[in-house]
């Protein structure tokens, strides 16, 4: 699928979901339907390299990561990366909880990943906040509505990902739209 129809894909199922769902945030609608389209690729989940490029694959690397960057005495002192491994934590951490809430469920993550994701989203809207930046009031309400957003996508993909809605060749090779796909 090219990017401008997944896009458009991803859109048009946010925007009917928080239609269902009675949720009137077209701002937190757009940045969901944006975190869709970027996580459809599976290496977008882990975006974010160390210094050694080591891929950060766990909330727990990312926040071992933030802490490495602020240790003034290393060569890759660099608090300014922390507003960029924040908002990953927190894209992440709605994305798996809603699109794969069974499986955060099955690690007994659920808590751990909401609490993160808030704090996350808290700690960027506050940045934004600070620097009198238009986005901060959008993650703060990330941050405040975690729950409701997540929810909204588990919605979405149980309601609009299924797989008898499309042929079985029309699916993306990427595993990560079979697993969308397959209930």
């Amino acid at each position: 699928m090219e990017r401008g129809l997944l896009a458009r894909f991803f859109d048009r199922v946010t925007r009917q979901a928080f239609g269902d769902l009675a949720l009137d945030d077209p701002p937190a609608a757009r940045y969901l339907a944006d975190l869709l389209t970027r996580f459809a690729r599976t290496e977008a989940l882990y975006p974010v390299q160390t210094s050694a490029k080591r891929r950060l694959e766990t909330v727990g690397d990312s926040l071992l990561e933030i802490q490495r960057i602020w240790d003034w005495e290393s060569p890759e002192f660099n608090p300014d990366a922390e507003r960029t491994l924040r908002r990953h934590i927190g894209d992440y951490t709605l994305f798996m909880t809603g699109i794969f809430r069974d499986h955060i469920e099955r690690l007994s993550a659920v808590g751990y990943y909401q609490h993160e994701g808030r704090r996350a989203y808290r700690f960027v809207a506050e940045l934004a906040r600070a620097s009198d930046q238009p986005e901060a009031s959008l993650f703060s309400r990330l941050s405040e509505r975690f729950d409701l957003y997540a929810g909204s996508l588990t919605y979405a993909r149980k309601v609009y990902f299924r797989a008898d809605r499309l042929p079985r060749a029309a699916w993306p090779d990427d595993p990560f739209f079979g697993s969308l796909l397959a209930e």
